[in-house]
C-alpha cells in the first residue's frame, strides 16, 4: 500500500467514525481497543479490513502503558463500546489490544483486565508500531509510533519484524516542557500544544524534544538497512516534526493523515483475512 492509498484508507476510518451507520445482521467484524496515553480508541474492521466504524475519547488514564485509573479507564472503554454498538447495531464481545514494547507483564495484564472488566474479551496483545504497520501494509521499512508517553518503533524486513523498542519520550514530554516555558500548568499545557492558530510558536519549543525522538530512533536503527521511516501517533501531528526527523536521520520520512488513527486501526486487522 503506497501512502496515497493508506491515507485514503485512514480517511475512511474516520468518515466511518464521524457518520456511522447500521450494519447487516450477518457482518462479520473483528474490534480493536487502545488504551492510548492521551486518547482511548475502539475500531471495528469487516473480514476484509474495510473500516466499519469506531470511536475516540481523550483520557489521561493510562501513562506509558500502566493504568494509572483503573476505574477511570473500565468506564471510558465501557463507554465507547455501548456508543459503537449502538451506532453500528452490533454486540461487542471480544476484540484485540496493542502495548508500547517493553511493557512489563504485569502492565499487560492490566490493560487486559481494563478491556475485559468492559465485557471486551482479549483475544491477543500485540505491541503498537507493529499495529500500526499492519494498517500501512508495510512489508519494509520502520514505522515509529510517537505516543503520548514513549516513542516506539518496529523495524521490518520482507514482512516480518525483525526488532522493535520503545523509550520514554512522548507527547507528555512535549508539555512537560511547554508547561515550563510559559508557566502554566500541565493541563494548561496540553490544550495550548493543541491550539493550531499557534502552532508555528508552539513547535519552536518543543522542538527540542522532537529531535530526542529522532535520536532515540537513529539509534534503534543502528546495524540495520531501513530506507523509509513512517510516523504514527498524536503526538507527531505538529507540521514541521517530520522535517526534524528527515533533517535528524537522512533517511524518507512519511507521515500519513491522523497520524492518531493508524496504531488503531491496525489492532483491528490483527487477525484480519483480506485485503484491507
Amino acid at each position: 500500500m503506497n501512502i496515497k492509498e493508506a491515507n485514503a484508507y485512514i480517511k475512511k476510518f474516520d468518515e466511518k467514525i464521524q457518520k456511522p451507520r447500521i450494519l447487516p445482521p450477518e457482518t462479520e467484524f473483528y474490534v480493536g481497543v487502545d488504551l492510548g496515553t492521551a486518547n482511548i480508541v475502539i475500531s471495528v474492521v469487516d473480514k476484509n479490513g474495510e473500516p466499519l466504524g469506531g470511536a475516540t475519547y481523550p483520557s489521561s488514564v493510562v501513562k506509558d502503558g500502566i493504568v494509572v485509573d483503573f476505574i477511570g479507564a473500565i468506564k471510558i472503554v465501557r463507554d465507547l463500546k455501548e456508543k459503537v454498538e449502538k451506532d453500528l447495531g452490533i454486540e461487542i464481545t471480544q476484540g484485540f489490544t496493542a502495548i508500547p514494547p517493553g511493557v512489563e507483564a504485569g502492565s499487560v495484564k492490566a490493560i487486559s483486565n481494563v478491556i475485559e472488566s468492559a465485557e471486551i474479551d482479549v483475544v491477543k496483545v500485540i505491541d503498537e508500531p507493529t499495529a500500526a504497520a499492519k494498517t500501512l501494509k508495510i512489508t519494509d521499512g520502520a514505522v515509529v509510533d510517537v505516543g503520548g508517553g514513549t516513542t516506539g518503533i518496529s523495524i521490518l524486513k520482507d514482512g516480518k519484524v525483525i526488532f522493535v523498542a520503545d523509550e520514554p519520550t512522548g507527547g507528555t514530554h512535549m508539555s512537560l516542557v511547554l508547561a515550563g516555558s510559559y508557566g502554566i500548568t500541565f493541563d494548561e499545557a496540553e490544550e495550548l500544544k493543541k491550539d493550531t492558530s499557534r502552532e508555528n510558536e508552539i513547535f519552536t519549543t518543543v522542538k527540542p524534544v522532537v529531535e530526542k525522538m529522532a535520536a532515540i530512533v537513529k539509534k534503534f536503527l543502528l546495524g540495520y538497512e531501513v530506507d523509509t521511516i513512517y510516523l504514527v501517533g498524536g503526538a507527531c501531528t505538529f507540521k514541521g516534526f517530520d522535517s526534524v526527523f528527515e533533517k535528524e536521520l537522512g533517511k524518507k520520512i512519511v507521515k500519513t493523515y491522523k497520524p492518531l488513527l493508524v496504531t488503531p486501526l491496525g489492532i483491528a486487522l490483527t487477525e484480519v483475512q483480506g485485503k484491507a
